[in-house]
C-alpha cells in the first residue's frame, strides 16, 4: 500500500464554527459530488464511442479507464500537499480549472484525432477530480456525528450518483447519438475513414459545454464565503499518533483493499455496460439505445445511497454492507450466466446494490483512528486507483468473451462480504476525530 498522506484535512478534533456555516459548505460540496460524478459516468458512453473511432480491443479500450483512475494514485499526495498550503477553497479552484483544461484538450484530441491525446486529456480531468475528492470525502466523514458518519457520506454521494445518472444521457444524446457508429446496429460493418473522423469530432460539443460548467463553477466557489477552518485544518500533534500504528486498526488495514477491489467492479460494470447489453442475446440495441439503460445503473446508485442515508441512521453499517455484497454476488452471476433481459436487468441491477459500498466502506475504514484518521483517509482516496484495474477485466473480455468477464466482478462482491462480516470490525479502537 501507499505511504501515509498529511491530507491536511479537517479531522482534528476542534470546535466547528457555526452549524449554519457547515450546512452551507456541505451544500457546495454536494454540488461538487455531482460534478465529478457527471464527468465519469460520462466515460461510460465516450469508451463504446472509442472504441470504434479508433477501432480499439477491449484491453485497449478499457485501458483509458485504467489511465482516468492511476491519476488517483499519482495525484493523492501532490493534492494533499496543494491543500495543504493553499488551503481548502483555492484548491477546489484550482481542481476545477484542471478540470476543464482537461476537458479543452479534448477538443483537439478529436479533431486529429489521436488516441494518445486523448489519454493525456482525461489523465488531467481525472487529477483534477482527485484533488477534490482528497478533500471530500473524509471532510464529510467527520462533520458530525461518528455513528451517523456513513449516513451522512451516502447522502452526500447521492448527489455524486445523480451526476453518475444524468451523465448516460448527455452523452447518449451529444455524442452517440450524432455518431454512425452510436446509432447503427450491433454487428454492422466497420466505419469508413471518413465516418471515423466524422464520429471522432462529436465530442468536441459537449466536452466544451463540460468546461463552460466547470469555468462558471470555478468561479462560484472563488467568490463563496466558506467559512474559514483555521486550527480545525491542522493534523493532530506528532505527540498523540508517536506510539499508534495503522497497521493495528485491522478494520483501515483490509479497508484499503476493500476499496481498490470495489472500484474494479463498479468501474467494470459501469463502463463495459453499453458493450454488454447491445449484444445480440443480451439487449440487442444500439449504442445510443444502451446509453438509456445506463442511465437506469447509476439511478439505482442514487436511490440505493438515498436509502442508505437514512436506513443507516438505525441499522448497522457492516451488516447493510454484507447484505449489498450478496446481492450483488448473485446478480453478477446471473448476468454472467444468462441471456437476454433477464443478464441485462440483472446487470442494471446492480447499481442498486453498489449504492452504498464506497461511503460505508470508507466510514467503516476510518472508523476508531482518533488522530491517525488524517492518514487513514489518504490510504483510502489513494486505494480508488483500484479502477485501473478495469484492463484485467479487458483482457478477460478479450480473452474468454465479454459476459464470462463479470465473473471477476462476482469475486470482487465475496471480498466486500468478508470485510463487512470481519474485516471492518475495528481494533485498537481510539477515540473519535470529529470537526
Amino acid at each position: 500500500m501507499a505511504a501515509p498522506v498529511n491530507l491536511g484535512s479537517p479531522v482534528a478534533a476542534q470546535p466547528p464554527t457555526t452549524g449554519t456555516s457547515y450546512r452551507a459548505a456541505l451544500t457546495l460540496l454536494a454540488s461538487l459530488f455531482f460534478m465529478w460524478g457527471f464527468i465519469t459516468v460520462i466515460n461510460g458512453t465516450l469508451l463504446p464511442h472509442l472504441r470504434s473511432v479508433f477501432d480499439l480491443s477491449y484491453t485497449q479500450t478499457t485501458l483509458i479507464e485504467s489511465v482516468w483512475f492511476i491519476a488517483y494514485f499519482f495525484a493523492s499526495i501532490p493534492s494533499a500537499k496543494l491543500i495543504e498550503r493553499i488551503g481548502y477553497q483555492k484548491s477546489m479552484v484550482v481542481g476545477l480549472a484542471m478540470m476543464a483544461a482537461g476537458a479543452l484538450v479534448m477538443v483537439p484530441a478529436a479533431r486529429i484525432p489521436s488516441y494518445g491525446v486523448t489519454l493525456f486529456a482525461l489523465f488531467v480531468i481525472a487529477c483534477g477530480i482527485t484533488l477534490l475528492q482528497v478533500a471530500a470525502n473524509p471532510y464529510v466523514a467527520v462533520v458530525g456525528k461518528p455513528e451517523t458518519a456513513s449516513s451522512r457520506l451516502n447522502l452526500v454521494q447521492a448527489f455524486n450518483s445523480a451526476g453518475a445518472t444524468l451523465a448516460p444521457l448527455f452523452g447518449g444524446y451529444l455524442i452517440l447519438g450524432r455518431t454512425t457508429s452510436g446509432t447503427a446496429a450491433a454487428g454492422a460493418a466497420a466505419l469508413t475513414p471518413a465516418e471515423r473522423l466524422a464520429d471522432a469530432q462529436s465530442v468536441v460539443l459537449p466536452y466544451m459545454i463540460v468546461a463552460a460548467v466547470l469555468a462558471v463553477l470555478a468561479v462560484v466557489i472563488a467568490r463563496f464565503p466558506l467559512p474559514a477552518m483555521g486550527a480545525a485544518t491542522q493534523r493532530s500533534a506528532k505527540a498523540d499518533r508517536k506510539d499508534q500504528s495503522l497497521w493495528a486498526h485491522r478494520n483501515l488495514v483490509f479497508g484499503v483493499p476493500a476499496i481498490f477491489i470495489y472500484l474494479i467492479a463498479e468501474i467494470g460494470v459501469g463502463n463495459l455496460f453499453i458493450n454488454f447489453v447491445s449484444q445480440p442475446d443480451i439487449g440487442n440495441l444500439t449504442h445510443q439505445q444502451a446509453s438509456n439503460y445506463l442511465f437506469l445503473l447509476w439511478g439505482g446508485m442514487m436511490v440505493g445511497r438515498l436509502i442508505g442515508a437514512f436506513a443507516m441512521q438505525k441499522v448497522d453499517a457492516g451488516h447493510a454492507l454484507a447484505v449489498a455484497s450478496i446481492g450483488a454476488a448473485i446478480v453478477m452471476l446471473v448476468a454472467t450466466f444468462t441471456t437476454g433481459h433477464v443478464a441485462m436487468w440483472a446487470l442494471i441491477s446492480v447499481g442498486l446494490f453498489h449504492s452504498i459500498m464506497f461511503p460505508t466502506i470508507f466510514t467503516l475504514g476510518i472508523r476508531g483512528l482518533g488522530p491517525l484518521t488524517e492518514e487513514g483517509s489518504g490510504l483510502l482516496i489513494m486505494a480508488i486507483a483500484g479502477g485501473a484495474l478495469v484492463v484485467v477485466q479487458g483482457w478477460l473480455a478479450d480473452i474468454y468473451g465479454l459476459q464470462t468477464s463479470f465473473l471477476l466482478t462476482a469475486a470482487c462482491e465475496l471480498y466486500i462480504l468478508f470485510y463487512a462480516l470481519w474485516g471492518s470490525k475495528p481494533t485498537a479502537a481510539l477515540p473519535e476525530q470529529r470537526l
